[in-house]
């Protein structure tokens, strides 16, 4: 499989092509993000690729992309706090500066992060942190991946 899946996240997710895909929530996919400086971080992905905002959704559906950012962000929480006793917390965010579709970033932040960076936003890291081969996705995941799918198979969907 080739990266063209990353030109089309939520296209590629619907067909079952999309390698990140831990999971199919309500309203969304939950994916494991490409890259790992901060291990766990994970993406929600709207299930409708021409939704660019959250006010794009009927209110029903708005509401249940928000409950499975919820679950995404406790499965992710749990996960690495089992998996690295520095787990600090979680950072949600739902940004759409950059890419055209709905999209809610779940970031693990630990007691290990450099101290400049502990009490500022993700994206003030040094851009060679999002560029750095060492912390691309790969097979060394795999064990997050599935403490991640695992808890998210614990936790229940919206009600």
């Amino acid at each position: 499989m080739t990266d063209d899946w990353r030109t089309d996240r939520i296209g590629t997710a619907l067909s079952g092509e999309n390698p990140t895909v831990l999971r199919r929530l309500t309203s969304s996919f939950a994916v494991i993000g490409d890259i790992q400086f901060l291990p766990g971080y994970s993406v929600l992905l709207v299930d409708e690729p021409d939704v660019q905002r959250l006010s794009d959704l009927p209110r029903p559906k708005r509401l249940s992309f928000l409950a499975d950012m919820d679950r995404l962000g406790e499965a992710v929480e749990r996960a690495c706090r089992r998996l690295d006793p520095a787990f600090r917390r979680i950072n949600l965010e739902i940004l759409g500066n950059r890419d055209p579709f709905l999209h809610a970033h779940i970031w693990p932040r630990y007691e290990w992060e450099p101290a400049d960076a502990v009490g500022a936003p993700v994206w003030l890291y040094p851009r060679d942190r999002w560029s750095d081969g060492q912390f691309g996705l790969g097979p060394q995941h795999d064990v997050l991946r599935a403490a991640i799918g695992s808890e998210l198979d614990r936790l229940p969907a919206t009600a």
